[in-house]
């Protein structure tokens, strides 16, 4: 393994994200939106993609539940293959960073560990942890999948906020009541996103 690390080297590319960046208008970012199954991540951060296209902003939204379709098929919901699977999304999403595009994940992410990963990963400036705080028992409640349901029969190991832990974030850059409309926290981002000079428009 180690002979293999050290025949890997970084390639710098000739154009820079500087240059990227100035082709898309707009800073390179990851927003990444934490919280429970249910709490409302990947509905908010679908409306914000679709009002940052209309902006003109290049962005791409990396789902939970998409990359495990592919990019992550191999992988369980043990904390070993969680861990795993909040690594490689983060170096996706670093690569998209180079490219230019805000980024927008949505994934529970349940570790502060593995979230501080991503962020020290990214560098200053770069990761914008959204958290989209929504009481469990209103989770419960909306249960999408039926995930929950199944949870509490014990059909379904390891879920988070039923037999798994889930550490909220302490600092988020953003901290959004799950409970409110989809547009008032959607517009509420797009505030950050000019206060914070990324986007311009």
């Amino acid at each position: 393994m180690a002979d293999h690390d050290e025949n890997v080297v970084w390639h710098s590319h000739v154009v820079t994200r500087e240059q990227r960046e100035q082709h898309h208008g707009h800073r390179g970012v990851v927003l990444w939106f934490t919280g429970l199954s249910g709490s409302g991540k990947s509905t908010v951060a679908g409306a914000l993609e679709v009002a940052l296209s209309k902006l003109g902003v290049s962005t791409y939204l990396l789902d939970g539940d998409n990359v495990r379709h592919g990019l992550c098929s191999d992988l369980g919901f043990s904390d070993a293959d969680r861990k795993e699977n909040i690594r490689r999304v983060g170096e996706v999403a670093r690569l998209m960073v180079d490219a230019g595009l805000v980024v927008l994940t949505a994934f529970i992410s349940p570790h502060r560990s593995e979230r501080a990963m991503v962020r020290e990963r990214l560098g200053e400036g770069r990761f914008i942890e959204v958290f989209v705080d929504t009481p469990l028992e209103v989770c419960e409640t909306r249960d999408p999948k039926g995930l929950y349901k199944k949870a509490r029969a014990g059909e379904l190991r390891n879920f988070t906020g039923i037999d798994a832990v889930y550490e909220p974030p302490e600092t988020p850059e953003i901290h959004l009541d799950g409970q409110q409309l989809v547009t008032n926290l959607t517009a509420q981002l797009l505030d950050l996103l000019r206060r914070e000079d990324i986007i311009k428009s």
